[in-house]
């Protein structure tokens, strides 16, 4: 079965549209098969033929009605008993796309991609509201952080919201807070390092941000995961800044969720 996805995307609606570029028709019968890599869970939808001898073939398959639980899942194609992974062409990673499709309130977040090898897997994950992060750096003896609003459902436009940027170290449940900006959903926020040292002058640690916007009932975590890097915590380390001689500097937790390390 000569089949290869050359192009693959999860919609807005949450609909996994593939196009196929095959040797022959579909065989009725065909199904697209979707396996858990943990748990070895199968879904499968049965995809009939598409017609007429062709180059190329599209699908669309809705997942909500899966059930697909949070995890990677490979694709197989299944015929008569005989199965096969399923070869894609397409990387399946567009940042735009990835930025529109968290603009609304969801529970679950569909990602078609690229398996290393070449095969086609859907990547799903909780999808509960976060700041998303796109840019740190240290400036002028300042923490600053801008990012984009995810799963929220507020609506990217002008309107401001007010924002308060909050680091806490659990500890010592010390915490300095500082005035935020969001307009629409893109944010910027910074934090006087200084006040940071200052509110827990006894020793180094570990500092938690979080973003507490207008309009969003809970604070929102400071992550990145609207990308195509995962393990950031081996993937990204950034330089330290010292103030008053004690390094300090941004890092991210095994769940690519932000932290600010202080002293050490």
């Amino acid at each position: 079965m000569g089949v290869v996805v050359t192009d693959a995307e999860v919609t807005l609606a949450d609909v996994l549209s593939l196009r196929l570029a095959i040797d022959e028709p579909l065989e009725d019968g065909t199904e697209l098969v979707l396996r858990h890599r943990t748990t070895g869970v199968e879904r499968d939808v049965l995809l009939g033929t598409p017609g007429a001898r062709a180059r190329e073939a599209t699908l669309a398959v809705s997942l909500e009605p899966l059930e697909l639980s949070a995890g990677r899942w490979d694709a197989y194609l299944r015929r008569d008993g005989r199965r096969s992974r399923l070869r894609s062409v397409d990387p399946g990673f567009s940042l735009d796309h990835l930025d529109t499709y968290a603009l609304c309130r969801r529970t679950l977040a569909y990602r078609s991609y690229r398996t290393r090898n070449g095969f086609l897997a859907l990547k799903i994950s909780d999808a509960e509201p976060v700041a998303e992060v796109r840019s740190i750096w240290f400036r002028e003896g300042r923490f600053e952080v801008m990012g984009l609003l995810a799963y929220t459902g507020l609506e990217d436009d002008d309107s401001r919201h007010e924002a308060t940027l909050t680091l806490d170290r659990r500890q010592t449940n010390a915490r300095v807070s500082a005035t935020a900006t969001v307009q629409g959903v893109r944010f910027h926020a910074a934090v006087s390092l200084v006040d940071v040292l200052a509110a827990d002058p006894d020793g180094g640690g570990t500092w938690e941000p979080a973003l507490e916007v207008e309009g969003v009932p809970t604070p929102l975590r400071l992550g990145a995961r609207l990308d195509d890097v995962d393990g950031k915590r081996r993937r990204l380390h950034y330089p330290s800044a010292k103030v008053d001689g004690v390094p300090i500097r941004p890092c991210y937790t095994a769940d690519d969720e932000l932290r600010i390390e202080v002293g050490g």
